[in-house]
């Protein structure tokens, strides 16, 4: 268990780079290491300890290090697998800023994550032309003052919560100025991979928000949840934070309806609702993850017959151009 005085930067600053060292530590085959480090140059590999700590050792299809063990399918090149798979490069409407639905706008925060997830879809982001913070996050609110259609800022990444306390406090400062905003979003990841982010001054910002905040996390299966994710979660909820859950279906993961199952219910344990079940974006390096749309429909279809309507994730698709996410099936 995490002591809760831990450092959530002393825990980031040790997070696993070195492919040699993940397979050390997991006792896994010296033989993974040459595609480890090859399909790890473009996309460097990056987890945290606690992390690395929840999966099996001697186990390669441990569905934890699936997702963060470069491979050599990452090499390969399929057709229909780009570099900007849901259309954010023709989206974009300043630094960081992305305007694709109407009444929001996603602000890429930071493009820092303290995991790198193999099938992310902005692994190929071009993140150091994106600068939003470099004039104290001027950009964002003229942006905002000059389409006062938008009332929900989404904070992404990148993660959000790699940003410190004070640079999030300073954000939303500025964003307050416009006063037109009605609810703050955050898409992170960290509160599963790295749960001692959420700490006295994190908890203390979120529940002195001037607007409902709405976390969504990002969990694809029940493995990744222990008793440190469910204190993070616990005090965020606490805190009014509203919880939901995104996760992806990944061939070799959670491509199940039995782990998909057991997912949505350990969330719901864990003060989280399920929201999303998204299709592979179709990301190059990511091909290996995908599955044919029936199967995904299939497995969806089982869970609506094992699940609460409440527990049950939309199944959806981000297609380049489209107004909201698809629905599938």
């Amino acid at each position: 268990m995490i002591a809760r005085s831990a450092s959530w930067k002393n825990a980031l600053a040790t997070a696993i780079r070195d492919p040699a060292e993940l397979l050390a530590l997991l006792e896994l085959p010296k033989s993974l290491l040459d595609a480890a480090q090859q399909a790890s140059k473009d996309f460097p590999l990056r987890v945290p300890r606690g992390f690395v700590a929840r999966m099996r050792k001697g186990d390669i299809h441990d569905p934890l290090l699936r997702q963060v063990l470069p491979l050599r399918e990452e090499l390969a090149t399929v057709a229909g697998y780009g570099h900007d798979p849901v259309g954010d490069l023709t989206a974009q409407a300043g630094d960081g800023l992305l305007h694709k639905y109407h009444g929001r706008v996603l602000l890429s925060a930071t493009g820092a994550c303290a995991i790198h997830c193999r099938y992310c879809f902005r692994r190929h982001f071009p993140y150091d032309a994106q600068r939003p913070a470099r004039d104290q996050w001027q950009g964002v609110v003229d942006y905002l003052r000059a389409h006062q259609e938008v009332d929900e800022l989404i904070l992404s990444g990148g993660d959000p919560l790699m940003l410190d306390t004070p640079q999030l406090q300073g954000l939303s400062k500025r964003l307050a100025e416009g006063g037109q905003l009605k609810r703050l979003r955050l898409h992170s990841r960290l509160p599963i991979v790295l749960p001692e982010r959420v700490d006295p001054p994190l908890l203390q910002w979120l529940a002195t928000q001037p607007w409902p905040v709405v976390l969504v996390v990002h969990c694809n299966h029940p493995q990744e949840l222990d008793q440190d994710t469910a204190r993070a979660l616990g005090q965020l909820h606490d805190a009014g934070v509203t919880l939901l859950n995104q996760s992806v279906l990944l061939a070799g993961v959670n491509d199940d309806s039995a782990t998909l199952t057991k997912l949505s219910h350990r969330l719901f344990e864990q003060q989280v609702l399920p929201y999303y079940l998204h299709l592979l974006d179709k990301v190059a390096g990511a091909a290996h993850y995908d599955l044919p749309e029936q199967c995904a429909q299939a497995i969806h279809e089982q869970l609506r017959r094992q699940l609460p309507g409440y527990l049950l994730p939309r199944l959806v698709r981000e297609l380049p151009g489209d107004a909201a996410k698809r629905p599938v099936g």
